[in-house]
């Protein structure tokens, strides 16, 4: 069970990036600790920065430029993919595209296998690289969606649309949005937002996304919504507990209380 948070911000918002990012770290640290990493941009550029720690190692070095228009965020419980190789951990690149995923692709071979395509590094085994190497081929559509069994909330940004950040939630895990004047904040869990909301000192009117939705953010606004059909014949061997490293948790909502007030 990982945990994933982000936003998109237009160009009228005040919102301080890096606190946003730290509150939204912060909001999800309990749900993995195997691997954290977080990535921003604008419409030029996407900076990325993972290491195999807790969210506690990472909280209070976060640094995002005050004129970043878009945000990933996410702690990792791994599955598949061992986080000593670091390609492994989330945000995941493959060709054009940056993504970070919740959840359990389990027909990631043989979509490989089917559409020829090669891991973007040689030692990747991690089962989220699917998703965004089916972008990456086809670009962000639902039949792309349709092709992935298993359990997903992912989001995703593309070299070749820079405004947007894609979301999607198939079946098995949960996605929350949280809309703004001018900013649109995500994150796996509606207390993960609350977190941000104290953060930052404001109030925003929050969305749980349904199961089969396609969402595209642009410029801090929510674009478009689109469904699709996951397959929901899925069934997970065994049920993982939301809370998987409650010490993170803890810690890091005492830190951001701290940066906050500060």
């Amino acid at each position: 069970m990982c945990g994933i948070a982000g936003y998109s911000v237009g160009s009228g918002s005040h919102m301080s990036r890096t606190l946003a990012a730290q509150a939204l770290l912060a909001g999800i640290a309990e749900r993995g600790a195997d691997a954290v990493g977080y990535a921003f941009g604008d419409a030029k550029s996407l900076e990325v920065h993972k290491q195999q720690t807790g969210a506690s190692a990472l909280l209070e070095s976060i640094a995002v430029s005050p004129t970043a228009t878009r945000a990933l965020v996410h702690v990792r419980d791994y599955t598949k993919g061992h986080p000593t190789i670091p390609a492994n951990n989330h945000p995941v690149r493959h060709g054009r595209v940056t993504g970070i995923h919740n959840g359990i692709v389990v027909n990631d071979d043989e979509l490989f296998a089917r559409h020829g395509f090669a891991r973007e590094e040689p030692d990747m085994s991690v089962d989220s690289e699917a998703i965004f190497a089916l972008v990456d081929a086809y670009g962000t559509r639902a039949s792309v969606l349709e092709e992935l069994f298993g359990s997903l909330a992912a989001a995703w940004v593309d070299e070749r649309d820079p405004a947007t950040v894609h979301l999607a939630r198939g079946i098995g895990r949960p996605l929350w949005i949280a809309r703004g004047r001018n900013e649109v904040l995500f994150a796996s869990t509606r207390a993960a937002l609350e977190v941000a909301e104290r953060s930052l000192g404001t109030t925003l009117r929050k969305t749980e996304v349904a199961e089969g939705r396609l969402l595209s953010l642009v410029d801090g606004r929510l674009a478009s919504e689109r469904r699709w059909n996951p397959d929901r014949s899925f069934r997970e061997e065994r049920q993982l507990p939301a809370v998987r490293a409650p010490q993170e948790g803890s810690f890091c909502l005492e830190r951001i209380a701290a940066i906050a007030a500060a």
